[in-house]
């Protein structure tokens, strides 16, 4: 099992007051690349919003993902670098392709693309995006997903959907990896979500809060998906993020707990209190962290990607980073 990060790049995500900066974000990914971590993400949003996570009304900014990605394929030399997940709304597929392209040669071939079909309305809202329903953004996210594929496959492409047309499209430079970089689906895994990821996509991720016994329901299902697809299960990479806190002990755990809610947005562990984080993510001694990944690897997951933290894309306990590649990557790469 590899294991990634996910990097913290909202104005919430690190210790200390004021906007996110690029070299922080960046000193991070290098920390994590220097730790033995297989990958680093970033997600997609304009802006964050805590409310539902039991924080205020307050919006937090947020660096560009594809701005980031591009920025540290310079920066670090080895470690994969993902989007975890690009919402299929906010750009022309063509745009995606075309940066995709440019980020997988820049960083020498290792673009991680995800993408999903956004659920944060009142971003859509705010930017004059169509929200739409379900149905609608699904939609919307398999026809990128085809247009992508048209782009990556071949040349010329020619696509002829209900919003995307290309007509012998060339896009060039080709990414290093070939026939592209591994695209994955991000979602809860419902039926809609899994049909397109066994159609359309390398991988699916599903975050960020899992007890193993409902994510192997939706295990079960992506494989029903892939064989009504046609396709291998085994075929199919399981990506699964996991909110994580991790002790040296159990008074050490409590500990960093009690630092990140001090450290976090008031309100926001209250919704993730330690002892749901040890039902639903990854909490605990690094014995009992092993173990429950042990659980997730016999149901095939190929990649764990920590949010060190009980919210996403937050590290509010940077000396936690040590102790989680310590405890976790060279035991997880023998699952």
């Amino acid at each position: 099992m590899r294991v990634g990060l996910a990097l913290p790049h909202y104005d919430f995500s690190l210790p200390g007051a004021g906007p996110i900066a690029f070299g922080r974000v960046a000193e991070v990914a290098s920390r994590a690349e220097r730790l033995g971590f297989d990958s680093v993400w970033v997600s997609d949003h304009f802006f964050a919003s805590l409310e539902r996570y039991g924080g205020d009304a307050s919006r937090y900014g947020a660096l560009e993902p594809l701005t980031v990605l591009a920025a540290l394929a310079r920066t670090t030399e080895r470690i994969r670098l993902g989007a975890l997940v690009l919402s299929a709304g906010f750009r022309h597929p063509a745009i995606v392709a075309k940066a995709a392209a440019a980020i997988d040669r820049f960083s020498g071939g290792r673009l991680e693309l995800g993408l999903g079909a956004g659920w944060y309305s009142d971003e859509f809202e705010a930017f004059g995006y169509a929200f739409g329903s379900v149905g609608d953004r699904f939609d919307l996210l398999e026809e990128t997903l085809g247009v992508l594929g048209a782009l990556f496959e071949g040349e010329p492409a020619s696509f002829d959907g209900p919003r995307f047309r290309l007509r012998e499209a060339y896009d060039r430079p080709r990414p290093i990896q070939e026939p592209r970089p591994p695209v994955l689906v991000g979602g809860k895994g419902g039926p809609r979500l899994l049909g397109i990821a066994a159609r359309l996509a390398d991988g699916w991720n599903a975050a960020w809060r899992w007890r193993p016994e409902d994510y192997a329901l939706r295990v079960a299902a992506a494989r029903r998906a892939c064989e009504r697809a046609g396709r291998d299960p085994a075929t199919l990479r399981l990506s699964l993020g996991l909110f994580t806190v991790l002790g040296e002990d159990e008074d050490d755990l409590r500990g960093r707990y009690a630092l990140m809610a001090d450290r976090l947005p008031s309100g926001v562990a209250a919704t993730m209190p330690l002892e749901a984080l040890r039902a639903e993510g990854l909490a605990g001694t690094p014995e009992e962290a092993l173990e429950r990944l042990g659980r997730f690897a016999e149901l095939g997951v190929d990649e764990l990607v920590i949010s060190p933290a009980p919210i996403w894309f937050a590290m509010p306990d940077p000396s936690m980073l040590d102790l989680l590649a310590e405890a976790l990557i060279p035991a997880a790469h023998e699952l």
